[in-house]
């Protein structure tokens, strides 16, 4: 029986009591004091420091120190470096005393729950969301600190399967800690790691995590999530900007079977992320799973989690946008005009400039183009050919 927050000191966000020890710890970090000086290069060390601390006032949460610093950052991203993003809760059946998990395809790193954070605020959802964070990209003592300050927890990467097993039971009870006790909403991303062709499937293993830290009494699997409340979330993208980079690892891994990518990759892919261009952006909630998983709960458990993460693909895959480029990407790659109807030939030009520029980024030593090309065409053309099947 949960009895404590302590239980969870080794991955959980900060509580409200230790924000300002935690603010102090970032300003006096040396490296932090770097990245700083690097944005406002003209402004002393101390300047610096007490504008922050005066910017800080009146933080008392992590809610409080996302609306108030992240909100605004965020906001400048969606305007700088996209063409708008919305939201589409009309299919889940709000209520403000309600709490989610969202589970979704995941497009990026560090921007996927940070839009969705504006979003939630911005339609007046009472709080943000929680997200799970891989400890392979806290590389610095800072990222971690300032990561924790924004509701987030840890997990862990690399583990042998016993610590593996030990560290899912762990955040899966403190999942179901934060929806029921904490009153707090959830994102994760449907699979580890980004769907490299955009090929968005739910793994069976997420699911089964998110069930492990329910209440012993409840057997059945679909009792043991109902209280989680699960909104399969979609997250569409006009243009991804990593696509060249999903292709090259693609290429990487084709060429040497054993590649792995460096915390240096990482940092590239969050950094290309956040400032690549991605044109139209949308979300797309669907009803609740709560709302038809009954239907399931008389499987075997071995048949139960392969059919929820089905049905939910199905929401996921129905709720894309679908934009030119992806009538574009499937037409290419069929050798057909199937959809041309769908986009112009001002639309096709545009994105003929746009795979071109984007391919001429990758400087792979035995650079396989049309490789690279068909790898990026895929990423584009199967949220098409999904949302076909689904429908």
């Amino acid at each position: 029986m949960i009895t404590s927050v302590a239980e969870f000191d080794e991955i959980r966000p900060y509580e409200p009591e230790e924000m300002k020890q935690a603010f102090d710890d970032l300003l006096n970090d040396r490296q932090f004091q770097l990245i700083l000086k690097g944005f406002v290069p003209w402004l002393p060390k101390g300047l610096r420091n007490g504008l922050l601390k005066l910017a800080f006032k009146g933080v008392h949460t992590p809610l409080d120190f996302q609306k108030r610093f992240m909100k605004p950052i965020v906001k400048y991203i969606i305007h700088k470096h996209t063409d708008g993003c919305t939201f589409d809760d009309s299919d889940l059946q709000a209520h403000v005393e309600s709490r989610y998990t969202f589970v979704s395809n995941h497009r990026d790193i560090v921007l996927d729950s940070a839009f969705l954070d504006v979003m939630l605020v911005e339609h007046g959802y009472p709080t943000t969301v929680e997200i799970g964070i891989g400890d392979n990209l806290l590389i610095y003592p800072w990222i971690r600190r300032l990561v924790r300050m924004n509701k987030a927890f840890t997990v862990r990467r690399g583990l042998s399967p016993k610590e593996m097993l030990r560290s899912s039971q762990l955040m899966s009870r403190y999942i179901h800690f934060a929806v029921t006790k904490k009153k707090e909403n959830i994102w994760i991303a449907q699979r580890e790691g980004r769907a490299k062709d955009s090929n968005d499937r739910t793994q069976d293993s997420v699911l089964k995590m998110l069930a492990m830290g329910a209440p012993d009494e409840l057997k059945n699997p679909a009792d043991r999530l109902r209280e989680l409340n699960i909104v399969p979330l979609t997250i569409s993208y006009e243009y991804d900007p990593c696509d060249y980079l999903k292709a090259q690892e693609l290429q990487q891994k084709r060429d040497n079977p054993g590649f792995k990518k460096s915390r240096q990759d990482d940092l590239d892919n969050m950094k290309t992320g956040i400032f690549g261009y991605k044109g139209r952006v949308r979300y797309h909630c669907s009803p609740s799973v709560n709302t038809w998983i009954d239907e399931l709960s008389d499987l075997p458990k071995t048949e139960f989690f392969t059919a929820l993460a089905q049905r939910m693909d199905d929401h996921i895959h129905r709720g894309y946008e679908l934009f030119p480029s992806n009538y574009i990407a499937l037409d290419e790659l069929n050798g057909s005009k199937d959809y041309a109807d769908h986009y112009t030939a001002a639309d096709k030009t545009r994105f003929e400039q746009y795979l071109a520029g984007q391919l001429a980024k990758i400087t792979l030593p035995g650079k396989d183009e049309a490789f690279l090309r068909n790898c990026m065409l895929t990423m584009y053309a199967n949220p098409l050919r999904n949302k076909m099947i689904a429908e």
